[in-house]
């Protein structure tokens, strides 16, 4: 009987050693570096083909401010709406570079696009702006002011005051960030978030535009630059949404209690329970 009583002494001890040891392989595991965290891993020397760069287009339901400038002050003011309005300022009182509230400003030209994408200018009358670019749009109003003898050399100042993008998920600052430039492209954008955490998932972010055609989604990969700068969601969009996935680890870490099949917690508790119904099995048919 004694024999058999030291062999299952034996058994139970080689269980919980394998048990301990395999927890600590886990472990290991788990907090190895992962090799998807890096940018643009395929990057060297050579030239990389580029999506077809273009500056933002205004489209309907913009926001323009419009300022014409000459030397008369009074044809100046014929030509520019001044009212008390309120505007989104470009800097947060964070220094985040996003949006925030709404402050009063006076003297702005302020124009809504039309749904047929038209605005009305004092003097020109109707018109159409859809599709131009800012300086597209300045030299088409300079040009119509000097060729109906309206104004002589004439400065025409065109701003966006609603453009924005919005990237949301896995990055430092979430939120809604101003595009202040004609163009930028989505690493730019999500620099201005602070960049990714190391739980964003790197090579599937989602860039969400509305279309013409209805809602598009694009995915893109930071870890690989050539596929990145010749997709068309390198280039960035009014209204554009850009969304950071959280990776593998961090969707485990988020179930309502934190553990299960996956989670190195759900194997510690395993192997304790484990552990502590040998140690009593022992003791017991010792």
């Amino acid at each position: 009987m004694q024999p058999i009583m030291n062999d299952l002494k034996k058994f139970f001890l080689d269980i919980k050693f394998l048990l301990l040891f395999s927890v600590l392989c886990l472990i290991s595991t788990s907090c190895g570096t992962p090799k998807d965290v890096a940018y643009f891993q395929d990057i060297n020397q050579e030239i990389y083909p580029a999506s077809q760069p273009g500056d933002i287009k205004i489209e309907p339901n913009d926001k323009l401010s419009i300022m014409v400038k000459t030397m008369d002050p009074n044809l100046s003011a014929l030509f520019n709406l001044v009212v008390t309005t309120d505007r989104l300022s470009d800097v947060s009182p964070l220094g985040t570079g996003a949006l925030r509230s709404a402050t009063s400003s006076a003297g702005i030209s302020r124009y809504t696009v039309s749904p047929e994408g038209y605005i009305d200018f004092p003097v020109l009358g109707k018109l159409k702006v859809e599709g131009m670019s800012r300086d597209e749009l300045s030299g088409f109003i300079k040009g119509e002011l000097m060729g109906r003898d309206l104004a002589k050399d004439p400065v025409v100042t065109v701003e966006f005051l609603n453009m924005g993008v919005s990237v949301l998920g896995e990055v430092t600052r979430p939120g809604l960030y101003d595009i202040n430039q004609d163009r930028m492209n989505i690493l730019e954008a999500i620099a201005m978030a602070g960049d990714l955490t190391l739980q964003g998932k790197r090579d599937n972010i989602a860039l969400i535009r509305e279309t013409e055609d209805g809602i598009k989604t694009y995915r893109v990969d930071v870890t690989n630059f050539k596929e990145l700068s010749s997709s068309p969601a390198y280039y960035l969009k009014q209204g554009d949404i850009i969304y950071v996935e959280p990776n593998d680890l961090k969707k485990r870490q988020t179930t309502s209690n934190g553990n299960n099949l996956y989670t190195t917690g759900f194997w510690i508790s395993i192997a304790s329970l484990l552990t502590s119904v040998v140690t009593t099995v022992a003791v017991f048919i010792r």
